[in-house]
């Protein structure tokens, strides 16, 4: 995680009023029963939580919500004061009209690989003495994962690439016989005669397509980290149809023998029967 920097200063404010506050150190026991959230890059994330368990039904006075990591704190939320931490900016919410009903489940928007890790959420009420206390929630793990796929296209077709996120920076590739890798496209290059950013959405496509276009693509984040890799073959659907007929001739004549040999035994029975009469 990255160093959080400028807090708003009411925030500030807060945090020298609960220096020195009690903290709740046999719920925090609880923090290695954690609950197990996955979601691929680019999505959103619900991380549960529910204080009503810990509190009672009955909701504080002033519902006062802290989100953190082992490294830091990720958000917090007291009535109308917020704050996010700066890699989280814009990215996390607490919905305040379900927090008085008990649910304080963190929503992460446009998860990142660097999302991954252990969450803990804390409600901070009044404690004995007029002194905050500070009681553990809920202990989830977020695990995010990039995207994978395989596509086959024909010589002259496009090939859209989706860059999942805004957070996705680069595209790299290595051609299908070669071991390194070429940078390809990065944010804020300009559009080619074959390579062109929509201009709305988070995708790249790559036109006209040959055979040297055939290998790895891989769209890399802001930390280098893989938000999809693609793995591309271009050849000719022709080629291909023709091997798909080819392959249904014997299961084509297996299927004229079936039929002759229903017609053959149709006569006999019906011969038979004429005998018979």
């Amino acid at each position: 995680m990255k160093t959080l920097r400028g807090r708003h200063w009411f925030f500030i404010h807060l945090h020298c009023v609960l220096v020195g506050s009690l903290v709740d150190s046999s719920s925090l026991s609880s923090a290695s029963h954690f609950q197990s959230v996955s979601s691929s890059v680019g999505n959103q994330a619900v991380l549960p939580c529910s204080w009503k368990p810990r509190l009672g039904d009955v909701a504080p006075s002033a519902c006062h919500i802290q989100w953190t990591t082992p490294a830091d704190t990720v958000f917090e939320l007291r009535g109308e004061q917020k704050w996010q931490a700066e890699e989280f900016e814009g990215r996390a919410e607490v919905p305040e009209d379900r927090l008085g009903s008990g649910d304080c489940s963190l929503i992460i928007s446009d998860v990142q690989i660097g999302d991954s890790g252990r969450y803990e959420s804390f409600m901070v009420v009044d404690g004995v003495r007029s002194k905050k206390t500070r009681v553990f929630i809920q202990s989830v793990k977020l695990s995010v994962f990039d995207h994978k796929s395989l596509q086959s296209h024909s010589p002259g077709e496009d090939l859209v690439l989706d860059l999942h996120t805004r957070h996705s920076v680069r595209v790299v590739f290595q051609g299908r016989n070669s071991s390194e890798w070429s940078n390809l496209w990065m944010r804020g290059d300009e559009d080619s005669e074959r390579l062109e950013k929509h201009p709305l959405r988070e995708q790249l496509t790559i036109r006209k397509l040959k055979s040297s276009d055939e290998g790895t693509y891989k769209v890399l984040d802001e930390q280098g980290l893989a938000v999809s890799t693609v793995q591309l073959s271009v050849e000719e659907r022709s080629t291909a149809l023709h091997q798909i007929q080819e392959n249904q001739v014997p299961a084509d004549d297996a299927a004229k023998s079936s039929c002759s040999a229903l017609l053959t035994l149709s006569v006999l029975v019906t011969s038979f029967q004429i005998l018979h009469l």
